[in-house]
């Protein structure tokens, strides 16, 4: 008997009505997809067009071997007379090897009379399944990745995560393990990844197919380069993307925002972007500036242009019902729709419901808008708000799409946000694009998408999972990561405690692949039109120098430092567009030998040859700093050097975060932080 269909990329197995076909697929990489009555399925949710036209393929009975590169999986069919049922069953499980034939993965074995099954479909009335995958689980490895989730976890061995994206979770399901191999779910249904010592396990709340890449790696870098392969590489970053953005909810018309671009052009203070924030729009989704705010958005960008500073506007996915363009988005099913209940998907600003970026028409609808009223005044960015999308209540089975219900496919929906823009910008000849994005999903990074951690408070706690956070983004596939320095929310302009908070994290920020201020601060300013009509209020001063004169001293020289960074910044940006390496990295992926490294969850790598140890605990003036094993590292400050392979104690003054040089850094990295 042929167990196996052999074809010159993929080894395809049938049985009890389920077809299994695991394929060649980038670079290193092999697919699986299962699905139950009938042929796999061609989605390209994540994964690009697989360039692989063979694969190495051998069969011996009922075991067969498909490798490609560094990957292969060993097939295992089974059949026989089952004494309990009393029927012919058949079966076939699925097992990864790196190229030394060492496991890496392997789905969960039947475990004798306890009958489990690795591949589980359960069945949906009227079509579709919900979806487990079940594996096998090395409780020794550590696993990174995963997107942003607003915890301090380094490592999410023994996590569950919602496979869901909210306001300051974005839900990207590529993690990496030490065990030397990297797993996309290739899935944007609604689910969850738990990460057990017992099992792992993928789930999906509706889904027509089981579907998941995997490749091999020796080490972290081979693996995030063939995952950045297969879904795609980020754009090259902007000569902008380089430098200070500025920000503040919100500059409410056009001579606030130019006066503070003028200010700090009068300093001598680096701007590289100044955004305006939202409503500056008449309605939500109108797409367009109040003319009695902003009377001329020509003359503000190219005055900015003269001053070497990019404007950066706000676009959301809402469309309030009384917008201009409520009626025909709604006419023309560009709206995403309600399965029960009033079709409201959120209230802020008023009743309204959010676009629907599956379909293709009202992605290049809401690109003519914007390029009319924004991209032709010579708007180069964009801050894509609301990317999740927010629903005003998480019901993520009570919303449907051009593309399917949310349940099954929701999860895409920040990618295709990034994809109007991108396409359109393109399109218009642009060919430096980043735009700036609340949420992500794998692809994402193809499409431009710089994506910043959503509205977290400014606290203390919340600075320290934002580091977790960048970390496990890079991880994730998507390098360009930003957070609102200082937080969003909360934060009083005058508060000591605020001041210091807001030291540490703009310290932080200094060395983020995108350095970005922005906040709701107290006190707030009302604002009424000259009608006397009341518009959405304006945050806190939240300038550089808005928080008194010591505290704009220290600002004001890592402003300074970030921008004789730019080399060096430039440089780790290009890893990351040609070799899909995160900016913002993990101790563990440049020494992922040493085991410290995997729990240092507070201090990051900034490229390959920066140490970054930000401070952490209030008006603290010291912190205990890891120094990875293989390598000596010299203070940026003082000068210092240390041996590798251990704890110090780092003094760390208010104006002060321990930085530290690597001994074998590029010739120069040294100099330019002093």
């Amino acid at each position: 008997m042929n167990y196996f269909e052999v074809l010159p990329d993929a080894v395809v197995w049938r049985g009890d009505g389920e077809t299994l076909m695991v394929q060649a697929w980038g670079p290193h990489g092999l697919r699986v997809r299962a699905r139950r009555g009938g042929e796999v399925l061609d989605a390209d949710f994540a994964l690009l067009p697989s360039t692989v036209t063979s694969a190495e393929i051998t069969v011996d009975d009922t075991t067969a071997r498909i490798t490609n590169g560094r990957t292969t999986a060993v097939l295992r069919a089974s059949a026989g007379y089952s004494e309990q049922l009393e029927y012919h069953t058949v079966g076939c499980t699925v097992e990864f090897q790196d190229r030394a034939g060492r496991t890496l993965l392997r789905e969960l074995d039947r475990g004798g009379s306890l009958n489990l099954v690795a591949r589980a479909f359960r069945p949906h009335l009227g079509g579709d399944f919900e979806i487990t995958a079940s594996f096998e689980s090395d409780r020794n490895e550590r696993l990174s990745g995963m997107g942003q989730y607003q915890q301090d976890l380094l490592d999410v061995k023994g996590t569950t995560l919602e496979l869901a994206h909210r306001n300051s979770q974005a839900s990207v399901p590529f993690v990496v393990s030490t065990a030397g191999y990297g797993m996309l779910w290739h899935n944007p249904a609604i689910g969850r990844a738990t990460f057990a010592a017992n099992r792992t396990e993928w789930f999906a709340t509706s889904s027509k197919q089981l579907d998941y890449w995997v490749t091999a790696g020796d080490s972290p870098a081979e693996i995030s380069q063939a995952y950045a392969d297969a879904t795609g590489h980020a754009p090259v970053m902007p000569e902008y993307g380089l430098g200070y953005w500025q920000c503040k909810l919100r500059y409410w018309n056009q001579e606030q925002l130019l006066e503070v671009a003028r200010e700090h052009h009068r300093r001598g203070l680096p701007l590289d972007v100044i955004v305006a924030d939202f409503f500056h729009w008449p309605h939500m989704g109108d797409y367009r500036f109040e003319e009695e705010f902003w009377p001329d958005p020509a003359a503000m960008v190219a005055e900015l242009t003269e001053m070497g500073t990019e404007l950066m506007v706000s676009v959301w996915p809402q469309v309030a019902t009384d917008s201009e363009n409520y009626a025909e988005f709604k006419q023309r099913n560009m709206l995403v729709t309600t399965e029960r209940g009033m079709d409201v998907h959120m209230a802020f600003g008023g009743p309204s419901a959010f676009l629907d970026v599956t379909n293709p028409r009202a992605r290049e609808r809401l690109w003519e808008l914007c390029r009319r009223n924004y991209h032709d005044f010579g708007v180069k960015l964009f801050w894509l708000d609301e990317a999740e999308p927010e629903y005003g209540i998480y019901d993520f089975d009570n919303y449907r799409y051009h593309a399917g219900p949310n349940a099954q496919i929701g999860n895409l929906y920040p990618q295709h946000y990034a994809r109007a823009f991108y396409e359109g910008q393109v399109a218009a000849g642009q060919d430096d694009v980043v735009n700036l994005l609340r949420c992500a999903w794998a692809g994402s990074q193809r499409y431009g998408a710089l994506v910043w951690s959503g509205d977290i408070h400014s606290t203390y706690t919340d600075l320290r999972r934002q580091i977790v956070a960048g970390i496990h983004m890079g991880m994730a596939g998507i390098p360009w990561f930003t957070t609102d320095i200082g937080g969003f929310h909360h934060g009083l302009v005058g508060d000591p405690d605020f001041h210091d908070l807001l030291v540490r994290w703009f310290q932080f920020g200094a060395f983020c692949p995108v350095m970005r201020l922005h906040g709701d601060r107290f006190p707030y300013e009302d604002v009424v039109s000259s009608s006397g009509e009341p518009r959405l209020r304006s945050g806190g001063p939240n300038e550089l120098w808005s928080f008194g004169e010591e505290v704009y001293e220290i600002l004001s020289r890592y402003v300074h430092l970030r921008e004789r960074l730019r080399p060096y910044t430039r440089a780790a940006m290009n890893e990351a567009q040609e070799a899909g390496l995160p900016v913002m990295r993990g101790l563990f992926f440049e020494f992922p030998d040493d085991p410290e490294c995997w729990v240092a969850a507070d201090q990051f790598l900034f490229g390959r040859d920066l140490l970054v140890a930000p401070v952490v605990e209030p008006h603290a003036t010291s912190r205990k700093v890891y120094l990875p094993q293989g390598a000596s590292w010299t203070r940026m400050d003082s000068g210092g050097t240390h041996e590798g392979g251990q704890w110090i104690d780092a003094e760390a003054p208010l104006d002060t975060i321990p930085v530290f040089v690597r001994s074998d850094a590029s010739s120069g990295v040294g100099d330019l932080l002093r």
